[in-house]
């Protein structure tokens, strides 16, 4: 095995990000994950799976209007939105829906993270 090894998997990566809850879809940079643990006082440290399935909150829309969720769609994170989750090509890649949401609502659906 490399001597130089740093996660054998990668997947669970610890991070620094300021304002994050266990469960909060999150990005570092393209980095698309899922925070394990909540951003620690003082140091805002917090453990990201980048890989799994989570039932997160999805907004049926895109760039240009409401637009239904279908299973298999691209999902992408958009920082600026509430939630964060839709199908807006203008954020960053986040990873597959593997249920629906309808035009225009919001649903909290399963989604497979990464890509």
């Amino acid at each position: 095995m490399a001597t130089n090894t740093v996660h054998e998997l990668g997947t669970n990566l610890e991070v620094v990000q300021a304002g994050r809850a266990s469960g909060d879809p999150m990005v570092i940079g393209q980095l698309p994950g899922v925070a394990e643990t909540a951003s620690e006082t003082g140091t805002n440290r917090l453990v990201m799976q980048t890989v799994g399935v989570y039932r997160l909150t999805v907004n049926g829309i895109d760039g240009v209007g409401n637009s239904a969720v279908a299973v298999g769609d691209i999902i992408y994170y958009t920082a600026a939105d509430t939630p964060k989750l839709n199908k807006k090509a203008t954020g960053v890649r986040f990873g597959y829906a593997l249920e629906t949401v309808t035009s225009g609502a919001q649903g909290t659906i399963k989604v497979k993270v990464g890509y």
